[in-house]
This record gives C-alpha cells, sequence and structure tokens, in this order.
C-alpha cells in the first residue's frame, strides 16, 4: 500500500526538518503548504487591487483628446510627480513598482512550489478519481503563462520603450495608444489576453475565499457570483481602450505627438 505521506512531507505538507534546520517564524511560515496558500492569496490580492486602479486609470483615455491636452496624460504626469517634493520624481511610482514585482515574483514562485509539491504527494501509479472542473481552474497555468508574457511585452512597449513597433513619445500616453492600437494584431493580444485575465481572475478571487476560510454553503453562491462580476468588470474595462481606439470610438490625438505617432517615426 503506497504511503500516504511521501518521504519529505509532514501531515500538514510540511518539508521535514526544514523548520528546524533553518529556523525563524518567517522560514516556517514559508515552508508550510498553508503559508504557501496565504502568501499567493496576499500576494493576488495586491495584484488584483493593482489591477482595478490601472483599469480605472486606462479608462480615461475615453474623455478624449481634450483640446490638445488628454486626461489620460494629465494622470500620467500625476502619477510620475506624487509624493514630490518630498520625494524625487517618479519616486512613489518606482516603490509601487518595486512592491509589485516582488508580489508577482512571490506569487508566481509559491505556486511553483505548491505544484511541485502537490504532484510530489500523489503516490506513484495512483490515479485520483476525476473531479469535474470549471474552465478557469483548468486553464490556470496556461492563462497564468500568458498573462505573465503579455506583464513582460505591455512593460517593454510602453514603459520603457523597448519595444516600438509604433512610434513612442515620452509623455503622450494618448497617442502612444492611439498609435498602437490602430494595429490590428495588438487590438487582438490584448483583448485575448483580457479573456485569459478574466479566467484567472476570476477563478483566483474565488480561491481566495477559500484560502482565507470565508467560504460557507449559504455564501458560496454570492461569492462565486461576486468573483465572476469582478473579473468580467475588469477585462473588459481593460479589453475597451484598445477596441475603442481601433473602433474610431476614441477620436485622433491633436496635440503634436499625433503628427509624430503619424509619421511613423519612434523616438
Amino acid at each position: 500500500m503506497a504511503d500516504p505521506h511521501p518521504p519529505g512531507l509532514n501531515e500538514e505538507g510540511e518539508l521535514e526538518g526544514s523548520s528546524g534546520r533553518h529556523g525563524g517564524i518567517l522560514r516556517q511560515f514559508w515552508d508550510s503548504t498553508i503559508g504557501k496558500k496565504i502568501v499567493v492569496a496576499v500576494s493576488g490580492s495586491i495584484l488584483g487591487l493593482y489591477l482595478i486602479v490601472h483599469m480605472l486609470g486606462n479608462l480615461k483615455g475615453f474623455q478624449g483628446p481634450g483640446g490638445g491636452e488628454p486626461e489620460i496624460d494629465v494622470y500620467g504626469e500625476w502619477l510620475r510627480e506624487v509624493g514630490s517634493p518630498a520625494l524625487p520624481e517618479q519616486g512613489a511610482l518606482w516603490v509601487v513598482r518595486a512592491i509589485l514585482l516582488l508580489a508577482l515574483v512571490l506569487h508566481v514562485v509559491a505556486i511553483v512550489q505548491l505544484s511541485r509539491r502537490n504532484l510530489a504527494a500523489k503516490p506513484k501509479g495512483h490515479r485520483p478519481p476525476r473531479i469535474q472542473r470549471s474552465l478557469a481552474s483548468r486553464t490556470m497555468l496556461l492563462s497564468g503563462l500568458v498573462l505573465l508574457a503579455f506583464v513582460v511585452f505591455h512593460v517593454l512597449q510602453f514603459t520603457t520603450a523597448t519595444i516600438q513597433t509604433t512610434p513612442i513619445v515620452e509623455g503622450e500616453v494618448y497617442a502612444n495608444l492611439y498609435a498602437a492600437f490602430q494595429e490590428w494584431y495588438f487590438v487582438v493580444f490584448y483583448v485575448v489576453s483580457m479573456g485569459l485575465l478574466a479566467l484567472h481572475l476570476r477563478h483566483g478571487a474565488w480561491s481566495l475565499t477559500q484560502t482565507m476560510g470565508w467560504d460557507k454553503p449559504n455564501r458560496n453562491p454570492t461569492l462565486r457570483r461576486t468573483a465572476t462580476a469582478l473579473a468580467v468588470v475588469v477585462s473588459l474595462g481593460f479589453a475597451a481602450v484598445p477596441l475603442g481606439f481601433w473602433l474610431g470610438i476614441v477620436p485622433e490625438p491633436t496635440s503634436e505627438a499625433a503628427a509624430t505617432a503619424a509619421s511613423g517615426e519612434p523616438r
């Protein structure tokens, strides 16, 4: 009969001997299965909160060019200057970016380690019973990998301007978005990525309630609907921006950056 607790794992799913070797509350917390699940939940919550704020900021693009000073450009300038003069320009922005990067790394590492731990806990040759899972649950790995690639591409395109297949003018957010989303392949890539975000966010939000012990039979229908509504609203909010520019719902920019964008010459 297969050992229900494979070597290296105790009954709580912890690595045997790890606490004694390394010591420390934080190390014990990280080494435990429940600790990693809490890290996934908390880091996911930080990333989810950022997504909501970022989505609301992006929707400022629908306020149009604003007579040469688009509201989304004003918002972008405010983000760069918030905290000054106490902080240097973009100081607060880089603090937020560092927090987000740390949350993303912890989120990915904890998920990978949990997945490996689950595989190690399965007895060899044992076929677990088939459990009906939702589409969001079945595609978590795929959606996570695609979204990670999307984040890297998005940063390289709009933040660092490393990828300039369309013109990028520093400080001209509206014109940059308009130029990028005149290309159908960018629109498709962004919209498909947001569809996967909806699946990932829905399952993540629902899993958060389970990890934190908030799920109860009488609450679960409401919690599931809330997770679904959150995922749909956030993903549609993000997808609306590229679609708005591509379909002509959002007008052409009127600033000098528009001329640069139209010329096809990157900065």
